[in-house]
């Protein structure tokens, strides 16, 4: 008996013995140390303020029209082809005009003739005045009677009505004749300026209307640019003020262009104004209708 509680009492102090093991262990599990905080975001670098704005649009001139027919007619002869350069008031082309030439000769003829009828009544006035003055100077002595003097005052008045009629027929006369002769005109078709001859859309013996193209001729210079730039630059750019220019058209070109124009205004609708450049200098390859790029430093 007493060997059994040997035993028991062994077994409890082992098993109490291994209840502080275990708590032991537990204290001396070590902490588990807290999570480093989380380093502060470094802000993305910010994006470089743009330096520059780049505004494009076609190379234009001022002066660059299509030759109309002014009448209509029958083209008798083509004096140009395209790529032509002329000079102002070169003859390009003309209408057959005989017939506005007959008309117009005769006007002429009728206008001569009433020249002429003006002269024979204002020489008939003169005498008319001068059988006035006889015939008062008579009347003055008695050797006439007042009727024959009033006779003579009417004829003399008469004779000055006969040269304002006459007149008046004369001038309308002469207006015809400038009528006919703006028609003349009108059959020469010519270059209203310095140009090159970029189209021909006529050809010898056609029939042409009034108002139907003939012709388009077009300035090569100055060259000019429009185009439109952000409000932000209103005040930043001035009249003078020189912009760098190219073309992809003609890469291996650069040229300056002058600001000739900024618009004073900014369209509410779209928040940008207008400037016109003129190219300075030599245009090289440059052309009417290719497209060209001017940069604009951006305001700080």
């Amino acid at each position: 008996m007493a060997k059994h509680l040997w035993v028991l009492a062994l077994t409890a102090g082992l098993i109490a013995g291994c209840g502080d093991v275990k708590s032991d262990s537990s204290a001396a599990t070590p902490a588990v140390s807290p999570a480093p905080a989380p380093a502060a975001a470094t802000p993305p670098p910010a994006a470089p303020a743009d330096e520059s704005f780049a505004a494009s649009g076609p190379l234009i001139v001022e002066h660059q029209v299509e030759i109309t027919a002014q009448r209509e007619g029958v083209i008798s002869k083509i004096y140009v082809e395209a790529g032509t350069r002329v000079k102002a008031k070169t003859l390009l082309a003309q209408l057959d005009d005989r017939q506005v030439n007959a008309n117009l000769e005769a006007a002429r003829a009728k206008t001569r003739s009433i020249e002429n009828d003006l002269k024979n009544w204002q020489a008939e006035a003169e005498v008319m005045k001068s059988d006035y003055a006889r015939a008062q100077k008579a009347w003055k002595e008695g050797l006439i009677p007042e009727e024959q003097l009033e006779h003579a005052k009417y004829k003399a008045e008469s004779e000055q009505w006969d040269i304002k009629r006459v007149t008046e027929l004369l001038n309308t006369s002469r207006q015809e004749e400038l009528s006919l002769e703006l028609e003349m005109e009108k059959n020469r078709i010519i270059a209203p300026f310095d140009s090159l001859v970029a189209r021909r859309y006529a050809r010898e013996g056609q029939s042409v209307a009034r108002g139907e193209r003939l012709f388009w001729v077009t300035e090569e210079s100055p060259l000019l640019l429009r185009f439109t730039l952000p409000e932000k630059f209103l005040g930043r750019v001035k009249i003078g003020q020189s912009l760098p220019l190219t073309s992809p058209d003609v890469p291996n070109e650069t040229h300056s262009a002058r600001i000739k124009e900024v618009s004073p205004v900014v369209d509410p609708s779209s928040g940008t104004f207008d400037v016109l450049v003129e190219l300075q200098g030599p245009h090289g390859e440059l052309r009417p209708g290719m497209t060209a790029s001017v940069r604009v430093d951006a305001p700080h």
